[in-house]
């Protein structure tokens, strides 16, 4: 039995971070219910190449990025714009312990699916609202997406090699505006919910990618508040510690993470350059930092000698941290990904051979559950929406196009 067992989550988000937010859920044992447009579906869903393969390897046209949000997940095809199929996401919301949703700030009023309007219906409701800039402020009526906030927030002023270095402002490879943001709501979600026992209702949670973004600067905005002085790009290296970057080898790059003083000793040692401890500027790291342009070029000319194997293998002997660079290939296939269940194989209704990259969450009473593959769109719109609606009844809203999906 999953640890949410027993929540039932209306999740009304689509793109990455309120589906990210609900795909956690599910894994913690929540029922979420999607509610997707009919004959269209999350915008993901379109998001392809690449497409999942079916058993005989054709190509489907089930995206790669809409299946990395959604599993587990029931999908019930309802057009809201329709007064009908308000009435039955309403109906669905009066059972439902949490709400998650990232349209524009107020514009589900119009629907009847706000707030106001849903914990009328609910005053237990959870309610999470997720987007760009928040639900209030200058900016509140315009849409976020990543790529933008990854550049208001200033992480891109402090991501890429330096200016100097021929570098240039540069967005991070995964959206990771939208996937902390999506963190975040479930931890928000979760506290409401232990909030609610207290006080017997619930909120509603305004989650804005912006500020999470800022927030996530962390020892970067911090830096700033400190000194005074704005961050700037250092491409692979640390602010804050020395040596703490990519070295290149005779073949490759690789990565040394030397968090404190005996670690630097212990490095020295390992790659056989004990002439470094002699120097009083690199024996503490207050001192490294400050002299870093001296000693970077020191080490970047020395590691040259040898191969990025030999040099991870000698540092790696005495415990600093020490690694290759892998391709998402090679990451997947690592030994300690492998043992720690991250591939995980859940049969698809196209595909029984269907792999997803699964939950870090372990948890030793209340395993994460992985109940079924991300779905079809509309795969289980009879299956919830019986709960409210007979056969023939849903039956009609398909003729009118108000619900589409599996009805049999």
């Amino acid at each position: 039995m999953g640890a949410l067992q027993g929540i039932r989550v209306l999740d009304l988000s689509r793109v990455l971070a309120g589906p990210w937010c609900g795909q956690t859920l599910a894994d913690l044992g929540a029922e979420v219910i999607k509610i997707e447009r009919p004959k269209f579906g999350d915008d993901t869903r379109m998001w392809g190449p690449p497409w999942m393969p079916d058993r005989q390897g054709n190509a489907t046209r089930e995206s790669g990025y809409f299946q990395c949000a959604n599993r587990s997940k029931y999908s019930v095809a309802v057009d809201i714009s329709s007064a009908e199929g308000q009435a039955l996401v309403q109906e669905i919301a009066k059972t439902a312990d949490v709400v998650i949703e990232n349209y524009k700030a107020g514009s589900l009023a119009k629907y009847g699916l706000d707030y106001a309007s849903l914990s009328a219906l609910n005053p237990n409701l959870v309610y999470c609202s997720i987007t760009g800039f928040g639900q209030d402020g200058p900016r509140a009526a315009e849409p976020g997406y990543d790529f933008i906030i990854q550049g208001m927030s200033g992480l891109m002023s402090i991501t890429g090699e330096a200016d100097d270095a021929g570098g240039g402002a540069q967005k991070v490879g995964v959206a990771v505006a939208d996937i902390q943001t999506g963190l975040y709501a479930v931890i928000a979600i979760q506290a409401a919910l232990l909030a609610r026992l207290r006080t017997g209702r619930g909120q509603h949670i305004d989650l804005s990618l912006l500020d999470v973004q800022v927030a996530a600067l962390a020892n970067q905005g911090m830096n700033y508040l400190t000194a005074g002085a704005a961050p700037q790009r250092m491409g692979n290296k640390h602010p804050n510690i020395v040596p703490y970057q990519t070295f290149k080898a005779q073949d490759q790059e690789f990565i040394i993470a030397c968090g404190n003083d005996k670690q630097f000793k212990d490095l020295c040692i390992a790659i056989g350059y004990p002439e470094l401890l002699e120097n009083p500027n690199y024996l503490r790291n207050q001192d490294r930092v400050k002299h870093r342009n001296q000693l970077i070029p020191l080490l970047s000319e020395y590691f040259l000698q040898r191969t990025a194997k030999e040099w991870v293998a000698a540092i790696h002997a005495v415990k600093v941290p020490v690694g290759v660079i892998n391709s998402v290939e090679e990451a997947l296939a690592e030994p300690q990904i492998q043992h720690r269940n991250m591939l995980v194989n859940i049969p698809h209704a196209l595909n029984e051979n269907f792999k997803i990259i699964g939950s870090p969450i372990k948890l030793s009473d209340t395993p994460v559950e992985y109940r079924h593959a991300p779905p079809q769109l509309g795969e289980h719109t009879a299956q919830v929406l019986s709960e409210f609606k007979t056969a023939e009844e849903l039956m009609l809203l398909k003729e009118k196009g108000v619900i589409d999906g599996l009805l049999a």
